[in-house]
């Protein structure tokens, strides 16, 4: 699909980019970027698997981009993919886990539940953050994935389902955890000065970054707030010469729901403490100042942890091209992608132009 959109053939096609993070354990299948590349007809070029937790498909972005500017290729495909579903939900939570500290964390039995759970505590206790701003966020991502044909839950869901719902971790409900999906997404990058070639290529890659920070929760100096969000976007922001402000929509990572209210604090959207209320406030939503998450996010469009970060992109293309009917936002020249992976341990972000 993204070949014909971009009017590409297979045969031009220089390398390919695979975003995968644990296909070995939830499917068998190992030697995947080969794997996926011919079957779709890509043959013959350099094909490379990333693992970076729920970035890897936006680290394989970031190093596809990175390749074509500096001129090693003029015709790259970054893609991700996850098979989540065909493994029990006990089986799926262990897998994930596997992305966080398994000397220190997992072996006393954290999950990436558990610990973004604590992530929600210390922001409540530093910043007063409500059980009802975390659901708020959960509240609008549904709404906006209920107008989005390619969601994996087209549900929505009232304030009232959010706070009553299941308990998974304290203070996270259900309704506060991403879904466990099957999914896949891909993007074609050439060069700026070869546009003209392809039609279909119609947005301008302003400012990309990859940052990391330590793996472990108890080893982060802040646990509400991610070193590696700020540090990725700091220095995405500088290479596009532009601000948070300047900023018209934003796809951003809610694997929970604190995590999309973290997100908003680390790239500079709002001030620390402020992303609970701004949610409240509607500042978020389809109609808002900042339309964030217009795909339904991870937690209602779903989240097949090898492909969301190309997702994102793809998300904001249909977004910034005019096409994502019900749930078309205004203002679209400038969009954002933050992909986050582990408990903060990798962030992408990148910055998206009008072509």
């Amino acid at each position: 699909m993204a070949l014909a959109d971009a009017g590409v053939a297979a045969e031009a096609v220089e390398s390919f980019y695979l975003g995968n993070f644990a296909g070995p354990s939830f499917a068998g299948q190992n030697h995947l970027a080969p794997y996926v590349a011919s079957g779709a007809g890509i043959r013959g070029v350099p094909a490379t698997r990333f693992e970076a937790a729920c970035a890897s498909s936006g680290s394989a972005f970031f190093h596809a981009v990175t390749a074509v500017a500096a001129g090693v290729y003029d015709v790259a495909v970054a893609a991700g993919v996850e098979t989540m579903t065909c493994q029990p939900t006990p089986r799926v939570t262990e897998i994930l886990a596997g992305a966080g500290d398994l000397a220190g964390e997992v072996r006393v039995g954290a999950t990436f539940p558990s610990l973004f759970a604590m992530i929600a505590r210390r922001h409540m206790h530093e910043f007063g953050t409500t059980r009802e701003q975390m659901a708020a966020v959960a509240v609008k991502n549904h709404a906006n994935g209920a107008l989005n044909p390619l969601a994996h839950l087209r549900k929505r869901i009232t304030m009232e389902q959010a706070l009553a719902g299941k308990p998974v971790s304290e203070p996270l409900t259900v309704y506060d955890c991403s879904l466990i999906s099957d999914g896949a997404a891909a993007v074609v990058i050439i060069p700026l000065e070869r546009a003209r070639d392809f039609p279909g290529i119609s947005l301008r890659i302003l400012g990309i970054a990859q940052a990391s920070d330590y793996v472990a929760l108890d080893a982060k100096d802040d646990i509400t707030s991610f070193r590696a969000n700020r540090v990725a976007a700091e220095k995405a922001y500088r290479m596009a010469g532009l601000g948070p402000g300047e900023v018209d929509l934003a796809e951003v990572h809610d694997c929970f729901t604190i995590a999309e209210i973290v997100a908003l604090e680390d790239l500079g959207f709002v001030a620390r403490g402020e992303g609970g209320p701004a949610t409240v406030a509607g500042w978020t939503a389809l109609n808002g100042r900042l339309p964030v998450n217009t795909s339904g996010g991870l937690k209602s469009k779903g989240h097949p942890v090898g492909a969301t970060g190309v997702g994102q992109i793809c998300d904001l293309a249909i977004q910034m091209r005019g096409a994502a009917g019900e749930r078309q936002v205004e203002r679209r020249r400038v969009g954002l992608a933050q992909n986050l992976g582990g408990s903060g341990a990798t962030s992408v972000v990148t910055i998206l132009g009008a072509a």
